[in-house]
C-alpha cells in the first residue's frame, strides 16, 4: 500500500518497508524481491527514471534486454514486473522493462547445447540400467534352472543307487534261501568265509562302474554329484563341469554346516614336535587356531602369546589334549653324521703325535719349545709370559712332532684344559729350582682327565740351586712315579738355556708315540678342534685349528661351532701357504664368517645349505640358553629392588676387547673370581678385535670402563671416547689387568667402621648446676678420657646412652684430655639421666678403607 501527497513538484512516497523518502521528479520507484541460495530472499527498491520529452517529439522506445538466467536454472529468469502503481501524471509513457543480467547470444546457445547433452546422457543411462537389470535377471534365472537341474539329477542318482542296493539285497536273500543245506555245502560255504571272501557268487561281484554294496546311503550322498556312471554317460563330459568333485563336495558341506550350524569334523594328525616350538607353529601343525591354544593356557593359569616358545613336553601335552598323536624329534638330528665317522682299519696310516707342554708359570715351557724349534718365540710374549696357545710342528730324524704350548697362569685354566683334550702326550715342565707349584698340580689333573701319558721334563738343571731329586720326590705326593723311582712315567732332565737333554726329550716323545701307535685316515673329510681364534684387521676371522683326522683342503666348507665359511687359505706356523693340512698338522684357516670359540670342534660339510642349517641351529640353541639364564636371574622389579636393598651388591661394569678368544675367556674367568657378596665385576660385552665406536657408545650407555688386551682403539673410537669422557685402558699382561680391576673394585667397597677403646671413668658424684644442668664428678679408672671422642653411659653392664661430651673440666678449666687416676667433671650432650656408680666408656671411631 502506498500513500502519495503532491505539492510543489515533490512527492512523499511510503514504500512497503515503511520507509520515508523524498521522491524526485521524473523518477518512479517500486520494490523487487531477490532470491538467493539456501532459500534467502531480499526486497530492494527499484527506481525508473523517465526521459524528458519536449512538446511535439516522439518518445524513444526503451531498450529491451534479455535477463541473465540464474546458475541453478536452465531457463531464463522472468523479468521483474513493475508494481501496479497509478501514474502520477495523465500523460505518462509505458513503463520500461527492468534489466537484471545480460547474456550474449553465443553463451545462450552453449547453455542450450549443454542442456540437451545432459538430457541425452540421462536417457542413455536409463537405457543401459534397464539392459543391465534385464541381463542380471536372465543370469539369475539361468542359475536357478541349473540348480534345479542339479538337484533333480542328484535325486535321480540317489533313487537309482537306492533301488540297486535294494535289488542287490533281495538277490542276496534269494541266493541264501536257494543254497543247499547239506554238510558238504556247509563246508564249502564255511571255507570261503574262513578266508574272508564274499559269500556272493562270482557273477554277482560288483563291477568297477557300480559302487560297492557296503557303502551306506550317507556315504553315497556325500560323494557329490559326479559318479563314474554319470561321468561316462554324460554327453558334455568334463567341459561342462566348472569345479572339481572335491571342490563341489567342500562347498556343499560348508553350506550344510552353515544351514544346520554343525561343527566341522575334527581331523586327527600326527604332529612332529621338536625340542622347542612356538605356539603359532604348533597350532599350524595341528590345524588348530592359535587362540584356542592360548585359551587352554589361560585355563591353566598361564598368560601366553602365539609367538611364545614352549618346550617339547608342554607341546606334547597340548597336542595330546587336542586329540592328536605326537612324534618327538630332536633338532640335534641335523648334526648326525658330522663327527665321529668310523674308519675302516685298512684305511688308517700312522700320523705324527700331538704333544702339549704344560706346567707352572715361569717354569720355562716356552723357552723349552724355543730350544726345540731353535727360534725365538718367548721374546714375542709380553713379560715373557705366554698369553695364547701356540701350535707348532717340528721335524726331528725324519719324523714330525706337533707341539701345543699352553699358558701356565692360573687364569688360563680353561685354555690349558682344551690343550689337554686335543693332545696325545703331555710334557709336564717342572723347574728344578722351584719344584712342584699349584699350576703344576692343575696340569697333572688335566692330563689325567684327558687320559694322556705324561713325560716329566725337569727344567733349569743348569742353575746352581737345581735339585732334580726333590722334584721327583714331590711328584710322588701326586701319584706320579718316575722310572728312576720304579714307576712308568718317563722323566728327562733338560735345560732350555743350554739345550742339554733336548734330544733325549724328543726321543722319549717318539718312543711314547710308538707305544701309542697313533693312526688316522687322511683320505676323508677333515675333523679337528679349534686351538685359537682371533679377528685379524687385514684377513678377517682367523682360526688356528688342529686337524685330528682327514685332510683339510682349500675351497672346502668348514663348520666350527656357531660359525661356518669356505676355506680360502691354509697357513702353517711359519706363515707359509700350504696346499693341504694332513692329520696332526696345525694350520691357520682363513675364510670363516665369524670368529669361533677356542675349543670348538670343526668338520667339513658338503654344501652351504647344510652348513647354514647347522650354524643356525647352534646359534638358536645358544640364544635360548642365554634367554633362559637371564630369565631365571631377572625376576620381578620388586624382587630386584628388595635384593639390592638387602644384599647391597655393587657392580663394576666392564667392556673387554682382546686379540684372541682364549685370552678373553681367561680374563672373564679371572674377573669372575674377584667378585664378593658386596661387589663384583660385570662384563657388559666382550669380544675379539679392535675397540670400535660402537664399544664406546655401549660404554657410555652402561657407564662401563673399556679394557683392551693387546688391541687398540681406532681413530673414531678415540674421538668418541674423548668427547664422552670414557676411559680406555690398554694391557698386554694379564697380571696388571687383574690387579688394576681389583683395586678399582676395592674402591666400591664401603669403608669399615672400626672402634678404638680409649678409657673408662666412674661417676663418684652428680652435681646439679644452674644454667648448666647435671654434671658428673668422675675419676678415670682406665686409659684416658678425651674431649670430642665418643662416649657411652654404662649402668649395670648395660649401655644406657651413646653420644658425645658437652664439657670436660679439670677443676674450673676446660681440658682436652684427662689421664688415668685423675678426677674430672663431665656433662653429656642433650642427656642428663646420670647416677652415681655409672661407668663412662670413651672410644674413638675410625673408617678404614677395605680391599678385596
Amino acid at each position: 500500500m502506498s500513500d502519495t501527497k503532491s505539492g510543489d513538484d515533490k512527492t512523499l512516497s511510503v514504500t512497503p518497508k515503511k520507509t520515508l523518502t523524498l521522491k524526485r521528479p521524473g523518477v518512479e520507484q517500486s520494490t523487487v524481491r531477490q532470491n538467493f541460495s539456501h532459500g534467502r530472499t531480499k526486497q530492494v527498491v527499484v527506481e525508473t527514471k523517465r526521459k524528458f520529452v519536449k512538446p511535439g517529439e516522439r518518445p524513444e522506445p526503451a531498450p529491451v534486454f534479455t535477463p541473465k538466467p540464474q546458475a541453478r536454472s536452465a531457463a531464463p529468469a522472468p523479468v521483474a514486473q513493475q508494481p501496479a502503481a497509478e501514474p502520477q501524471q495523465p500523460r505518462q509513457t509505458p513503463p520500461e522493462r527492468l534489466v537484471l543480467n545480460e547474456l550474449s547470444r553465443d553463451e545462450m546457445e552453449a547453455r542450450r547445447r549443454a542442456l540437451e547433452g545432459s538430457v541425452a546422457r540421462e536417457q542413455e543411462d536409463r537405457v543401459r540400467a534397464a539392459e543391465d537389470a534385464r541381463r542380471r535377471a536372465e543370469e539369475e534365472e539361468r542359475r536357478q534352472r541349473e540348480r534345479e537341474e542339479s538337484a533333480r539329477r542328484q535325486a535321480e542318482e540317489e533313487a537309482r543307487l537306492q533301488k540297486e542296493a535294494e535289488s542287490r539285497k533281495r538277490a542276496e536273500e534269494e541266493a541264501r534261501r536257494r543254497a543247499p543245506q547239506t554238510a558238504d555245502g556247509a563246508e564249502e560255504e564255511e571255507k570261503p568265509r574262513s578266508r574272508g571272501a564274499s559269500s556272493l557268487p562270482p557273477r554277482r561281484l560288483p563291477t568297477p562302474e557300480v559302487p560297492k554294496p557296503t557303502r551306506t546311503r550317507e556315504d553315497d550322498r556325500r560323494r557329490g554329484k559326479l559318479t563314474l556312471t554319470s561321468a561316462l554317460s554324460s554327453e558334455d563330459g568334463d567341459s561342462a563341469r566348472g569345479r572339481s568333485l572335491a571342490a563341489a563336495r567342500r562347498r556343499q558341506e560348508k553350506f550344510k554346516r552353515a544351514m544346520h550350524n554343525e561343527p566341522r569334523e575334527k581331523v586327527m594328525r600326527e604332529v612332529t614336535i621338536p625340542e622347542t616350538i612356538t605356539i603359532q607353529e604348533l597350532a599350524n601343525r595341528m590345524s588348530e587356531r592359535a587362540v584356542d591354544i592360548v585359551k587352554f593356557f589361560m585355563k591353566q593359569g598361564q598368560m601366553m602369546k602365539p609367538g611364545d616358545v614352549i618346550d617339547a613336553d608342554t607341546a606334547e601335552l597340548i597336542a595330546t589334549e587336542f586329540g592328536h598323536t605326537v612324534k618327538r624329534v630332536a633338532e640335534s638330528d641335523i648334526e648326525e653324521g658330522l663327527f665321529n665317522i668310523p674308519d675302516r682299519p685298512e684305511d688308517l696310516v700312522s700320523r705324527p703325535p700331538v704333544v702339549t707342554i704344560m706346567g707352572h708359570v715361569d717354569h720355562g715351557k716356552t723357552s723349552l719349545l724355543d730350544a726345540i724349534r731353535q727360534a725365538n718365540v718367548v721374546s714375542g710374549e709380553a713379560g715373557g709370559i705366554t698369553q695364547h696357545i701356540g701350535a707348532y710342528q717340528v721335524e726331528r730324524n725324519g719324523q714330525k712332532i706337533t707341539f701345543i704350548d699352553t699358558p701356565g697362569h692360573e687364569a688360563f685354566t680353561a685354555m690349558r684344559a682344551r690343550g689337554a683334550q686335543s693332545t696325545d702326550v703331555a710334557i709336564l715342565v717342572v723347574a728344578a729350582d722351584d719344584s712342584v707349584m699349584p699350576q703344576t698340580v692343575e696340569s697333572i689333573n688335566h692330563a689325567r682327565a684327558a687320559r694322556v701319558p705324561i713325560i716329566v721334563a725337569i727344567n733349569k738343571i743348569d742353575k746352581p740351586g737345581a735339585n732334580a731329586q726333590k722334584v721327583r720326590t714331590q711328584l710322588l705326593q701326586h701319584e706320579i712315579v718316575v722310572e728312576e723311582m720304579g714307576g712308568e712315567t718317563l722323566d728327562v732332565e733338560v735345560s732350555a738355556k743350554t739345550g742339554a737333554g733336548i734330544d733325549k726329550l724328543l726321543e722319549a716323545v717318539l718312543l711314547q708315540a710308538e707305544i701309542l701307535d697313533l693312526k688316522a685316515n687322511p683320505d676323508r673329510t677333515a675333523e679337528g678342534v679349534v686351538i685359537e681364534a682371533r679377528l685379524d684387521k687385514g684377513r678377517g676371522p682367523v682360526a688356528t685349528v688342529l686337524v685330528q683326522t682327514g685332510t683339510l683342503l682349500p675351497g672346502e666348507i668348514l663348520v666350527a661351532g656357531n660359525e661356518w665359511g669356505r676355506v680360502r687359505a691354509l697357513v702353517n706356523d711359519r706363515g707359509e701357504h700350504v696346499p693341504e693340512a694332513p692329520p696332526a698338522m696345525p694350520v691357520e684357516v682363513l675364510g670363516l664368517q665369524g670368529t669361533p670359540h677356542a675349543g670348538d670342534r670343526f668338520a667339513i660339510v658338503t654344501n652351504e645349505a647344510r652348513a647354514r642349517e647347522i650354524t643356525e641351529y647352534r646359534q638358536r640353541l645358544a640364544r635360548d640358553k642365554a634367554v633362559a639364564k637371564h630369565a631365571g636371574q631377572r625376576g620381578s622389579l620388586e624382587q630386584m629392588m628388595s635384593q639390592l636393598q638387602s644384599s647391597g651388591l655393587k657392580e663394576f661394569p666392564l667392556i673387554v676387547k682382546g686379540d684372541v678368544q682364549g685370552s678373553i675367556e681367561a680374563i672373564d674367568a679371572a674377573l669372575e673370581k674377584l667378585g664378593t657378596d658386596e661387589v663384583r665385576a660385570r662384563i657388559v660385552h666382550s669380544g675379539a678385535g679392535a675397540i670400535t665406536e660402537s664399544d664406546v657408545t655401549l660404554a657410555e650407555t652402561s657407564g662401563a670402563v673399556i679394557i683392551g688386551f693387546n688391541v687398540r682403539a681406532n681413530a673414531q673410537a678415540r674421538t668418541a671416547a674423548e668427547q664422552a669422557g670414557i676411559e680406555i685402558r690398554y694391557y698386554n699382561i694379564i697380571y696388571n689387568l687383574v690387579d688394576d680391576v681389583k683395586a678399582a673394585m676395592s674402591g666400591l667397597l664401603s669403608p669399615e667402621r672400626r672402634e678404638t677403646f680409649i678409657g673408662n671413668a666412674e661417676i663418684l658424684e652428680v652435681f646439679n648446676i644452674t644454667k648448666v644442668g647435671k654434671v658428673a664428678g668422675c675419676r678415670v679408672t682406665e686409659g684416658k678420657v678425651e674431649r670430642g671422642a665418643g662416649v657411652r653411659l654404662i649402668r649395670d653392664n648395660v649401655v644406657i646412652h651413646e653420644g658425645t661430651l658437652k664439657t670436660l673440666k679439670r677443676f674450673k678449666d676446660e681440658v682436652p684430655e684427662v689421664p688415668v687416676g685423675q678426677e674430672c667433671g663431665m656433662a653429656f650432650q642433650n642427656y642428663e639421666n646420670i647416677q652415681v656408680g655409672d661407668v663412662i666408656e670413651c672410644f674413638r671411631v675410625e673408617m678404614v678403607t677395605r680391599t678385596l
